[in-house]
């Protein structure tokens, strides 16, 4: 229903030969060959952490909200408001609740905030970065509509 990979701008793997040119530099003190180790260590070093870092995913599957690692039943799921660049900026700052679930990724400018619908759980509500977050609302509201009614 919906599938969204949050990975990191095309600028920011810069970093991770920033990073293996800084390590390459610590390490020429010790000679050219622990330079080199040390740049390819800090290439690859940088470049695994930026990818687990860029490859949380939002998806709408099988009556259920993937968020990241967690996974969230749509029937727990409360009304769904897309934010646009300014509330985004809000709801991450000053409007946040240290209680709610936030799959915050800072290189996206909008973002989706659910109400947690569910009176177990003290989530208030999910706050989840997406570049689409009308197409994720019409997901979440399509999955629930497809739940079946007691």
């Amino acid at each position: 229903m919906y599938d969204e990979r949050l990975s990191a701008p095309r600028s920011w793997w810069l970093l991770p030969v920033l990073a293996g040119l800084s390590l390459a530099l610590i390490m020429l003190r010790f000679g050219p060959v622990p330079a080199v180790v040390g740049l390819v260590a800090g290439v690859v070093l940088g470049a695994a952490a930026l990818s687990g870092y860029g490859s949380a995913r939002l998806r709408v599957v099988q009556g259920s909200l993937v968020a990241g690692d967690a996974r969230i039943p749509v029937d727990a799921l409360g009304e769904a408001w897309p934010l646009d660049r300014a509330e985004t900026l809000a709801w991450r700052t000053a409007k946040a609740d240290p209680r709610a679930f936030m799959l915050l990724r800072s290189y996206v400018p909008t973002a989706l905030r659910v109400e947690v619908s569910d009176p177990e759980d003290p989530t208030p509500y999910l706050y989840l970065s997406t570049r689409s977050p009308e197409r994720l609302a019409a997901a979440l509201e399509a999955a629930r509509a497809e739940q079946p009614r007691d």
